[in-house]
């Protein structure tokens, strides 16, 4: 008779992918299969005992409790996810399915890494955000901000700053730091060595505390900030290097990894199609609501102020102005000296005319040597004579131009609201008459003046 052959007893959860964990009702693990130290980087023993939201990310703690009460009291929860600190500080995403037996008073649940799945739905997503961002209205530190969010999701990355870099110049910027005042602040010297060597070279950086001191020159290492954890990646475009972005870390037990900064590699991508974007549509914006040889506001900007000023003059029945005025014989000047003069002319008279006013008025360029001035809150009518005669005086001085010395004399003309019209229309077409009422008069007293 052949003999039964000798078969050892096998936990047979321990042949799973998915890791079976039992935990009591006070959250401690009772039991964990061998899969637990492939997903976990635990084997089973350094988890039994021990409790459960210890392992759980901080950042889910809370939600992860919350759950915990709702399958206590008895609801199954299929598909919830959340994420774990392994064993050597990299984040897993988990899948739970968990349920509450109340005959044994146990907790029963089956965790599934998602993390890869995971990755690439935040990649996917990130692509969609930033470009998102890059097409929204608002300047490059709102673009940043969002930048921000986006890696703060795939990475972590509470402390991040974005370096700029001119190529001409060879400098180095940070127009945006998430805590600039936080003990990972660093200083220029540190961060320049760090992010031009990143920019030199073309190539993302992944530095731990053990490679850092190979960066860093030791006086600076020695004495030079506490965060030993960083994440560079270069931002360059067909155009060459446009800046770096930095993950920064001082908590030694979450270390970025390879794959962390393949990650920051593929968003520093993305950025910098969204930076060159940005800067489009910003000189676009820029050109479309500012004159381009004085970088004064031009006629369309000047009426949408013009417009928000009335209302509020409206509501507050308060006064305010606006001066329309040209110079006299600027066709001559062109002629005589070319337009290069003239161009030099008009940029001058626009910086004294915005050293004239306020920093709540705004002064104007609507075309030629023709300019507008929008006074807010006046007062008393007769401020409109003080202003007046301040640029008047202003722009009387001579003008020490490359190819000549010149004085020019303004024509002003001026409206008040509510006096002299109700909408922008009406002031400035009043004040346009004004202006060619004052240049006649001017004209006929300068042939009464000659012998």
């Amino acid at each position: 008779m052949k003999a039964t052959p000798h078969v050892p007893p096998y936990n047979f959860t321990d042949l799973l992918l998915d890791a079976v964990c039992v935990v009591d009702r006070d959250g401690y693990f009772l039991f964990v299969s061998a899969a637990s130290e492939r997903i976990f980087g635990y084997k089973p023993d350094e988890m039994i005992g021990k409790p459960m939201i210890d392992f759980v990310y901080p950042g889910d703690r809370e939600r992860t409790l919350n759950a915990v009460t709702e399958i206590l009291n008895g609801e199954h929860k299929p598909h919830f996810e959340n994420r774990y600190v392994r064993k050597d500080g990299k984040i897993v995403h988990i899948m739970w399915s968990a349920r509450w037996s109340e005959s044994e008073q146990v907790r029963v649940a089956v965790a599934r890494d998602v993390t890869e799945r995971k990755r690439a739905e935040s990649m996917q997503a990130a692509v969609y955000a930033i470009s998102e961002a890059a097409n929204s209205p608002g300047n490059l530190n709102s673009l940043f901000q969002r930048i921000h969010e986006v890696v703060d999701e795939l990475l972590l990355a509470t402390d991040f700053m974005v370096g700029l870099y001119d190529a001409e110049k060879n400098e180095l910027s940070f127009p945006y730091c998430a805590h600039p005042d936080s003990d990972l602040s660093l200083s220029t010297r540190v961060l320049e060595i760090i992010v031009k060597q990143v920019i030199h070279t073309g190539r993302s950086l992944l530095l731990t505390p053990e490679t850092i001191a190979a960066i860093l020159p030791s006086l600076v290492f020695d004495t030079g900030p506490k965060t030993s954890n960083w994440l560079i990646a270069p931002i360059k475009s067909s155009n060459g290097m446009m800046g770096a972005l930095l993950v920064m870390s001082s908590d030694n037990n979450m270390r970025f990894t390879e794959q962390d900064r393949e990650l920051l590699q593929f968003v520093s991508i993305q950025v910098a199609a969204a930076i060159e974007r940005k800067r489009m549509l910003t000189r676009l914006e820029y050109m479309a609501q500012f004159d381009q040889l004085t970088h004064l506001p031009n006629r369309i900007l000047f009426l949408d102020r013009l417009q928000n000023a009335l209302i509020i003059a409206r509501r507050e029945q308060k006064m305010l102005a606006v001066f329309y005025l040209d110079l006299d014989k600027f066709k001559q000047v062109n002629d005589t000296f070319g337009h290069a003069t003239g161009d030099q002319l008009l940029s001058e008279v626009s910086r004294r005319l915005t050293l004239c006013v306020r920093e709540s008025d705004t002064v104007g360029r609507i075309g030629g040597d023709e300019f507008v001035i929008l006074a807010n809150h006046i007062k008393h009518a007769s401020d409109v004579d003080v202003i007046k005669n301040k640029i008047r005086a202003a722009l009387s001085h001579p003008y020490e131009l490359d190819k000549a010395q010149l004085q020019i004399l303004p024509s002003i003309g001026c409206a008040i609201y509510p006096e002299h019209g109700e909408n922008e229309s009406e002031l400035i077409h009043y004040a346009d008459c004004a202006m060619y009422q004052a240049k006649k008069e001017q004209m006929a007293l300068s042939l009464t003046s000659k012998p």
